[in-house]
């Protein structure tokens, strides 16, 4: 069940507009593309109601692209990416995660990661239950990519392939030991009980200054967990281990070369082990975590249209 909604803007938000109200985005070749933007929500099997951003094309669709975010970012931070794939013939969905971003209920909280994998599922199979017959991809932000693996496991058969922009498979940063020992107990005793996220540094995220200022001012980001919500990032590692045969799906993966967040070199060979026999591997030299957040995120966008639209067989577009 889906429902619209109007939100004021605020720190980390832009104005959000009901669909069918048209904002210009870009300029190409003289003329202004127009797109649609929402904010709408989704019921999922538990009753929870999440919201998401959704960014319609003006005209037919290429193709659909659902996009799930980090463990602290929520679809906020991606606004440019999302309207530069409307404008480029995308309709885009941009899912902020339960208890993240526009979601106020239950923050930074999840029963299991199951549970998210589910969410995930449950909004692919209302999409494809719309009619339409056009290709749907999966894009995954940092941890989000672990969701986006995950799924090929649980839950096959329902993206045509995989875009995992600096996945969170191989992190570089975690709570020390004492820390750790403290959220075991807490998730046998307490398991509500909220902990840090180890990432309030901007600085990890991207070297841009006013991004890391955004950073500093966004009141949607997540910087607190439950223990049962972290236990369940740790449980999902595990279940990564036996998801590389599982992904048979087109695989695009960007990583950055400045990453501190996550290490690149043992992510990308944990996914040079997918089963998929369709992969392509892009490494940004001098890009920090947060693509998004470069001073010209449109290189990577560019390989990223590139990428999808040889997807759909539509290479001489390019």
């Amino acid at each position: 069940m889906r429902g619209e909604e109007r939100l004021s803007a605020q720190a980390g938000v832009g104005i959000v507009l009901r669909r069918g109200q048209e904002v210009s985005l870009r300029k190409r070749q003289g003329g202004v593309i127009e797109t649609s933007e929402s904010v709408e929500t989704f019921t999922a099997g538990d009753g929870y109601c999440w919201r998401y951003r959704r960014y319609e094309p003006p005209a037919d669709a290429l193709a659909r692209i659902v996009c799930v975010h980090g463990i602290q970012s929520h679809g906020g931070w991606y606004e440019h990416s999302c309207r530069y794939l409307a404008a480029s013939g995308f309709s885009v969905y941009f899912l902020d995660r339960r208890g993240s971003g526009l979601n106020e209920q239950d923050r930074g909280d999840v029963s299991s990661f199951r549970r998210l994998l589910d969410d995930i599922a449950e909004f692919l199979r209302w999409l494809h239950g719309q009619g339409d017959q056009t290709k749907t991809f999966l894009l995954a932000v940092s941890w989000g990519g672990k969701l986006a693996a995950a799924l090929q496991r649980r839950h096959p058969g329902l993206v045509d392939g995989l875009a995992l922009l600096c996945p969170g498979f191989c992190s570089r940063v975690r709570p020390g030991l004492r820390e750790r020992l403290r959220i075991l107990w807490a998730w046998l005793t307490a398991p509500r009980r909220l902990f840090p996220i180890p990432l309030d540094d901007p600085e990890l995220f991207t070297a841009t200054p006013h991004w890391q200022q955004f950073l500093r001012e966004d009141t949607r980001s997540l910087h607190l967990a439950t223990a049962r919500f972290l236990v369940g990032s740790v449980r999902l590692d595990a279940y990564l281990r036996f998801v590389r045969r599982h992904v048979h799906v087109p695989i695009l993966l960007m990583l950055a070369g400045h990453d501190r967040i996550i290490d690149s070199a043992r992510t990308r060979a944990y996914v040079e082990r997918f089963a998929t026999t369709d992969r392509e591997v892009i490494e940004y030299p001098e890009a920090h975590h947060t693509l998004e957040f470069e001073p010209d995120p449109d290189i990577f966008l560019q390989d990223l249209r590139r990428w999808l639209l040889r997807q759909i067989g539509r290479t001489g577009e390019q």
